[in-house]
């Protein structure tokens, strides 16, 4: 063997080790973003499902801000969801205690409708800051996580209308 054929066959080798690190890397990262997005869709399924059951079965909304939703239950307790824009995340409170729904919670959204529909449409009337008048809640949110100090993906947005069912 010469001292050319070694270098070229040194030189071919590296090319395909580097190309093997590479594809590497690369489906790795590809991976820790699938789970990622699997991870923000069923943190944010799990919200969705909790607020919806949760929602339904109380007696009326009686507080309403851009950051806040408070309800009466059916036994006279309190039922709270609390956006914290700084932390990121959305918050149960109750008189059992304060539960994380959602983190990472880049954007939140509460609105408030009447029950009764816009003519042709399946909107609801938006109703006055008055809670009273609240017989559907509708939330939208994104969140996200960041990997590697960067933030490299983002979940769509997920949406909820839940009416009010206790009259």
């Amino acid at each position: 063997m010469t001292l050319v054929e070694m270098m070229v066959s040194i030189g071919v080798g590296s090319i395909v080790i580097a190309a093997l690190v590479s594809f590497s890397v690369y489906t790795a990262r590809g991976v820790v973003m699938s789970m990622n997005y699997v991870e923000l869709e069923s943190q944010s399924r799990n919200a969705l499902d909790r607020m919806t059951q949760e929602i339904r079965q109380t007696l009326a909304l009686t507080g309403f801000t851009s950051n806040t939703l408070a309800f009466k239950n059916s036994d006279s307790t309190s039922l709270a969801y609390l956006y914290d824009p700084v932390a990121r995340t959305l918050v149960r409170s109750n008189s059992t205690g304060v539960t994380t729904l959602l983190t990472g919670c880049d954007s939140l959204g509460f609105s408030i409708f009447q029950r009764n529909t816009i003519s042709n449409t399946f909107d609801q009337f938006p109703t006055t800051l008055q809670s009273s008048n609240c017989k559907v809640v509708q939330l939208n949110w994104t969140c996200s996580r960041t990997m590697l100090g960067t933030k490299l993906n983002t979940e769509m947005v997920q949406s909820m209308k839940t009416v009010i069912r206790q009259e």
